[in-house]
């Protein structure tokens, strides 16, 4: 009987490990290998050295390509939260078929393509493009360039990331009690410092899990700021790309590949032993 009970105990131990077994081959084979592959790749193309790390920490155009991803990174962080917190205090003090409405437009940009939604931006900046001939109309006679600039490659990754920041600062909004925001004015809490003092503290982890959801994969973009932006400014993702695709560079891509991903682990890193990442994702 004892015998039989252990044995039930270890299969019954064994379940949660049979049903992780899908997601950790998957996880394998699409996630692990493919980073040990570029990581060996960047130590031993085109032959092992640590050469590769060297150009990429000390070489004036690697560095200023850094410089610019992250300065690019904190700034459509920044837009995406002036854009995304007021609507999403709209939506958190509306009525609830309004919220509801609203939630609904926002959401609907998943339902596309980021890849379709940079090529509008496309049409609708370029010379041609609607844009342009609203500025001839009221009377500008050389409007200026809006496409193949930084202004064209930071609107389109703001509406396109907006709505994570959106979201993640209206579901800390929702979860406020009303209560606390009547008695801060009974209190004598009004206006602008029952705002500072009251409800932007309690709002602070949607924006703080906003912001880092955003500056993170702002890091990586790739498709919209190299159809977008200008090649003066580029950004990390786009400078991998053209190493490897002109000049067959494998291991200096690889190089910087692997100290982005090492930058973004600190700032994950940072960000786990101020407010945990399980709470990532509300």
């Amino acid at each position: 009987m004892g015998i039989s009970l252990s044995r039930l105990t270890e299969k019954t131990n064994l379940w949660p490990w049979l049903l992780l077994a899908p997601l950790g081959i998957y996880m394998l084979i699409f996630f692990v290998v493919p980073l040990a592959d570029v990581a060996i790749m960047s130590f031993t193309e085109p032959r092992v050295s640590l050469a590769n790390y060297q150009k990429v920490l000390t070489g004036a155009l690697y560095q200023r390509v850094f410089v610019n991803t992250f300065l690019t990174a904190a700034f459509v962080t920044l837009c995406c939260l002036a854009v995304g917190y007021p609507l999403a205090y709209v939506m958190a003090h509306s009525r609830p078929r309004t919220a509801m409405l609203i939630l609904l437009l926002v959401t609907m940009s998943f339902w596309t393509s980021f890849l379709v939604r940079t090529y509008s931006w496309m049409v609708l900046l370029g010379n041609n493009g609607p844009l342009v001939a609203l500025l001839q109309m009221i009377g500008v006679e050389k409007p200026p360039q809006l496409l193949f600039t930084r202004f064209s490659s930071t609107l389109a990754m703001v509406h396109i990331l907006a709505p994570y920041m959106i979201m993640n600062v209206y579901s800390v909004m929702k979860k406020i009690d009303p209560a606390l925001i009547r008695s801060a004015e009974s209190l004598g809490a009004k206006g602008f410092s029952l705002f500072r003092h009251v409800y932007l503290p309690l709002t602070a982890p949607g924006i703080a899990n906003g912001s880092v959801l955003v500056f993170v994969i702002c890091l990586g973009f790739y498709v919209t700021p190299v159809l977008l932006g200008s090649p003066r400014e580029q950004m990390i993702a786009g400078l991998i790309g053209h190493q490897i695709e002109e000049f067959l560079a494998f291991g200096l891509g690889s190089a910087m590949a692997m100290v982005l991903l090492v930058l973004t682990l600190i700032i994950l890193t940072i960000y786990h032993r101020r407010f945990g990442l399980d709470k990532l994702w509300g």
